[in-house]
């Protein structure tokens, strides 16, 4: 059984136009923080990350922000946070989440989000990443990304051992469940043909 202490969240700059990811958002945060389990976001204040923010202090929980310094000074950065560590650059960024959390969950967002959780998985399947990458599919939102990756297993380019280490759910006791039993994917070997 794994502790997760924190988890790091993947979400978009924007709101999107679904109430329904708003409002999920909002249920994470209070998630998070009945869990006991510390937020690890990329340290913003709009979109779905302000509200995730400020969701999971209004219910009690700490927030640690990650945030590259080009971004802190175009004053994105939520203001109030628990922690708020600024980096030289996204790649810092990128692997203090990783180092910083237990786990990850990707909520909807954009091509930002989606590769930082992409990354995340192909870090496990190397050997870099020892934490848990899941996705939180609400709404469908990410039904599609779904078949992309049991795509790549039927073709051949995702093992299937790996892309059974990447889950999917609509439920976070479900996604928590699949974290505290994760063991990470064996370091990919590879063959000459």
């Amino acid at each position: 059984m794994n502790t997760i202490n924190n988890i790091a969240i993947y979400c978009g700059a924007s709101e999107g136009n679904n109430l329904k990811f708003k409002e999920t958002t909002m249920q994470v945060g209070q998630w998070l923080a009945d869990q006991g389990i510390g937020l690890v976001y990329g340290g913003g204040g709009v979109g779905l990350m302000g509200i995730l923010a400020q969701a999971t202090l209004d219910a009690g929980g700490s927030v640690h922000g990650i945030m590259p310094e080009e971004l802190f000074k175009r004053e994105v950065a939520y203001k109030g946070l628990t922690e708020l560590e600024i980096v030289d650059n996204m790649s810092i960024r990128k692997a203090r989440m990783l180092e910083s959390a237990d786990g990850c969950i990707t909520l909807p967002g954009g091509p930002g989000t989606l590769e930082e959780a992409s990354e995340a998985f192909s870090w496990a399947v190397i050997g870099d990443n020892s934490t848990p990458v899941t996705f939180l599919n609400v709404n469908h939102y990410y039904d599609s990304l779904i078949n992309m990756f049991d795509e790549m297993t039927i073709n051949g380019f995702l093992a299937e051992t790996d892309r059974n280490k990447l889950f999917f759910s609509d439920s976070l006791d479900e996604i928590y469940a699949f974290m505290v039993s994760y063991t990470p994917p064996a370091v990919r070997t590879y063959h000459r043909d």
